[in-house]
């Protein structure tokens, strides 16, 4: 297959880089399941912006870098903070149904979450992700210059060096066919990754099953830096039920008035507000605050979960703003308009990524990264709620932009996939047990709270693992499960190796061996991958 432009990743990143550059470009859009299967379809909160007259690009400049633990990017922050306004008047030209507010300036309710000084975040009731991306989709799904690519995995993306084509470049990459097992060349002036995060390194993580790095991981063995991987926000807030499978419970439900409990499992501490205690801003202080303020009082008395109350708001007013996780809640037996909803800190967003500019061009040329799978400096050491979607717009239509400037390389003839000298698999438990051990050992050891002896451990395990699923990936042939767990291991890697070479706390990483922030600090470059 040949195309002008090939988008690995159909969130709103992806999405929105095609539908920019489909005027002039022909886009293939690869996705390794359902478009509507990502962590954009996912998000629940909404996107930050500065949409009213009461409100700066000073002020939201400056609650990001207060949350980002001093080592955002202020040029990044800046460039995407100052082209708020301007992504979301694209996504209402597309049609996304934002909750409207007659009596506010530009038409739409605006809320406020931890970490924000104003009311900003505008939003589709408490389903905002899924919102923009079903308008999104159908935009793309009848556009006829997208060619949509479900069920089809990314392997690897194509350098031109390597196959003895002169100066390095991205020149494509391999696509195999999820249910035909088929790998497919697919040639491509320009290549851009927007793969999403990470969550599923971890045992309990609020991403769908999608998240597990393989942009971040094609980048690194391709040849691109890659930048503070040790930065993983855990969210506060993942819903604690055994039927309910990473159910998120939005930052908005504490930035309209939910409290933060002690469980009746406490004993007499029972329906003790904690938060006051940890941090002055209370429910409202930013995320890797809350988390660590949650995870102490679990460990320190042996709880399974906190309470998240905001029972004392009107019923009316709870069904309107939070109708989705009212439903999902009332599904499982918890009337959240009458008592509190149970919920634990599980792994949310990966801060850093693959290092871009503001274009989102990578270290290789013809290779673009955009969202969650880049690193562009906006997010330090955590990310401000809300900041991501708005990341994924600006920096789509950023990439978008670069690569219609760029003049059409020379096209070249790209190898076959080679299977040659590879097998069926004889034991595919041997996957399915090491993706259990990874995810574990990542949640015990690489946690929330870390130590070096944990992180020395961690990295140790991945080294052994890395070989055989290695060994495996060179004999047999490939499946979604496999290359997953490849991905997912040289992810862990980089984790691990971040978070060892960081000797303060800050942010979302948190070592009880360098307990103390050091007076300036530098984000964490690896370089790539070594062959």
């Amino acid at each position: 297959m040949k195309c002008d432009v090939a988008i690995v990743g159909s969130g709103l990143a992806g999405l929105s880089v095609a539908l920019h550059l489909a005027q002039t470009r022909k886009v293939v859009v690869i996705s390794k399941r359902n478009l509507l299967d990502g962590a954009s379809n996912w998000a629940q909160g909404g996107i930050a912006a500065v949409l009213d007259s009461g409100d700066s690009h000073e002020q939201h400049i400056g609650d990001t870098l207060v949350a980002g633990a001093d080592l955002c990017d202020e040029g990044a922050t800046r460039f995407i903070v100052e082209h708020g306004r301007e992504a979301i008047e694209w996504l209402i030209a597309q049609g996304v149904p934002f909750t409207r507010d007659a009596g506010a300036e530009l038409g739409y309710h605006l809320t406020r979450e931890g970490g924000h000084s104003q009311r900003r975040i505008i939003h589709a009731a408490d389903a905002t992700g899924h919102a923009v991306q079903v308008t999104l989709e159908e935009k793309a799904r009848s556009h006829p210059n997208i060619t949509i690519l479900e069920n089809h995995f990314a392997i690897d993306v194509i350098r031109s060096d390597r196959i003895g084509g002169g100066a390095p470049r991205c020149v494509g990459l391999y696509v195999q066919n999820v249910k035909t097992g088929k790998v497919t060349t697919l040639a491509a002036d320009h290549t851009v990754l927007a793969t999403g995060g990470a969550g599923k390194v971890y045992l309990y993580t609020t991403n769908p099953d999608t998240a597990t790095g393989d942009g971040i991981a094609m980048a690194w063995r391709a040849g691109c830096r890659v930048a503070n991987m040790e930065f993983i926000q855990f969210h506060p807030t993942c819903l604690y039920h055994p039927y309910a499978k990473s159910f998120l419970i939005s930052e908005a439900v504490r930035g309209e008035g939910g409290l933060l409990k002690l469980p009746a499992e406490a004993g007499e501490a029972a329906g003790t507000r904690f938060m006051p205690a940890h941090d002055e801003r209370a429910e409202l202080a930013p995320r890797d605050v809350v988390a660590r303020a949650i995870d102490f009082e679990v460990k320190k008395r042996g709880l399974d979960y906190v309470d998240l109350d905001i029972s004392h708001q009107p019923p009316a007013f709870l069904k309107e703003h939070f109708p989705n996780i009212y439903a999902r809640c009332m599904e499982l037996g918890i009337d959240i308009t009458k008592q509190p909803i149970p919920v634990v800190p599980a792994a949310h967003y990966t801060c850093g990524g693959i290092v871009t500019d503001m274009c989102g061009r990578t270290d290789l040329p013809g290779l673009y990264a955009v969202g969650e799978t880049a690193y562009t400096g906006l997010h330090g050491a955590n990310r401000l709620a809300s900041n991501s979607l708005l990341e994924c717009v600006v920096l789509g239509q950023a990439a978008a932009q670069h690569i219609e400037q760029q003049p059409k390389p020379k096209a070249m003839s790209l190898p076959a996939w080679d299977e040659s000298r590879v097998t069926d698999a004889d034991e595919e438990v041997v996957i399915s047990q090491n993706w259990d051990e990874l995810r574990r050992f990542m949640w015990n050891y690489v946690g929330i709270v870390r130590t070096t002896k944990r992180l020395e451990r961690a990295q140790h395990r991945i080294r052994l693992l890395r070989e055989e699923i290695y060994e495996y990936y060179a004999n047999f042939r490939i499946t979604r499960d496999l290359l997953e767990l490849r991905n997912l291991v040289d992810v862990a890697s980089l984790i691990v190796d971040s978070a060892l070479s960081r000797r303060e706390s800050r942010g979302l990483h948190f070592s009880r061996d360098f307990p103390d922030t050091l007076p300036k600090a530098l984000p964490t470059v690896l370089g790539p991958m070594r062959r």
